[in-house]
């Protein structure tokens, strides 16, 4: 496997090998600088250009793009050789536009794209059914259209383990990044009508804009003395932290997928979360946790306090999600289901397969 992604630094070798049978290589397309994501529109031709001209010499047996300019680059550098290119967008813009209106930083060019994107593509790995009714939305044939589903590693996210001290419970844990979209604003108000319990935030950093705004909203609604802002909490140190919560609370506006309700179930723990996005396949409401509308603070705070008045409802909660976790999301099971779809591919092509111990040589952008 070969996974192509932008040059963001005059310092980085082109070819770097990340693993047996997996070199990273970075593409000179535009600057050698990071960028912000929505500026890099501009510089897919330039990546486009660069893949065509290799893949033309010593083409993949199979590419998969992800997020939407890199499927609009793989769709332009497979264009000559015919080479099958299968698409996961993450993330879809008409659902972004959706909820975030004019905070959306998006190209406007995004919407347009993507429906192309979609539509000439071999297949699309979507991460969750509710992607897949936006997709039908766009038009997109049901067809070519696969489900599979983000990972978890559960063997770094387990019950077992050591835990971070919280302070006396209950705990609530909030973490991700510090956007108002996050909905952590919605946790902090429900505190209100969760006696006790104390909201642990982890993400962003002291004097972060969001932070900030979080802690005076705190200070608005008489809880500032049970939320605590841990700060930017290092990927080896989360699944302590989410083992220390008595429920891990996940409550956006909307959500592509949702990794933290995954990992607090592999790790055990109780997951509330909105009733969006991913969320409404991972969170077995009533097995492993609760759902929730999102942006409602008063119906959050009554499934919490529910909840947590409910020691042996939690315990068995806990144990259930983790097996669900195990069970469905472990890796193993998503790379063989990924590994289906391009058989499938590469199938209905009938392309003949240049292969190391039977599966096909993939280039990931």
């Amino acid at each position: 496997m070969t996974v192509y992604t932008r040059r963001e630094s005059p310092f980085q070798q082109q070819r770097v090998v990340f693993a047996p049978g997996v070199t990273v290589v970075h593409v000179p397309a535009g600057p050698a600088m990071v960028l912000p994501k929505d500026d890099l529109l501009p510089w897919m031709p330039d990546f486009s250009r660069w893949l065509a001209a290799r893949w033309t010499v010593a083409p993949p047996d199979i590419v998969h793009s992800h997020f939407w300019m890199s499927g609009l680059a793989a769709l332009a550098a497979a264009r000559d050789t015919a080479v099958p290119v299968v698409h996961t967008f993450h993330a879809l813009g008409t659902v972004k536009r959706r909820h975030q209106g004019e905070a959306d930083t998006s190209p406007r060019e995004r919407i347009e794209v993507e429906t192309l994107v979609a539509r000439h593509m071999d297949a699309i790995i979507a991460t969750c059914a509710d992607e897949v009714a936006e997709l039908d939305r766009m038009r997109v044939s049901r067809n070519r259209t696969a489900v599979v589903p983000c990972g978890v590693d559960v063997r770094a996210f387990t019950p077992a383990g050591p835990r971070m001290d919280l302070g006396p419970g209950p705990v609530l844990l909030a973490i991700g990044r510090p956007v108002p979209r996050k909905g952590v604003e919605t946790t902090i108000r429900s505190l209100r009508h969760v006696p006790d319990a104390t909201l642990a935030v982890a993400g962003g950093e002291p004097g972060d804009p969001e932070v900030n705004r979080l802690s005076r909203i705190a200070g608005r609604y008489g809880v500032a003395g049970r939320v605590r802002f841990l700060g930017r909490v290092g990927r080896e140190s989360v699944p302590a932290l989410m083992r220390a919560a008595s429920v891990v609370v996940s409550v956006p506006w909307y959500e592509p997928f949702g990794i933290v309700p995954l990992e607090a179930m592999a790790c055990g723990v109780p997951v509330v979360a909105s009733a969006v996005g991913g969320h409404l396949d991972t969170v077995v409401p009533g097995v492993t946790g609760l759902l929730v509308p999102p942006r409602e603070p008063y119906l959050l705070g009554h499934a919490l306090r529910r909840l947590l008045a409910d020691p042996p409802l939690l315990a068995a909660y806990g144990a259930a999600a983790a097996d669900r976790a195990r069970s469905r999301y472990g890796w193993d099971r998503v790379a063989a289901e990924t590994l289906a779809v391009y058989t499938d591919v590469l199938s209905s092509r009938g392309r003949p397969r240049r292969t190391r111990g039977g599966r096909p040589r993939a280039g990931a952008a």
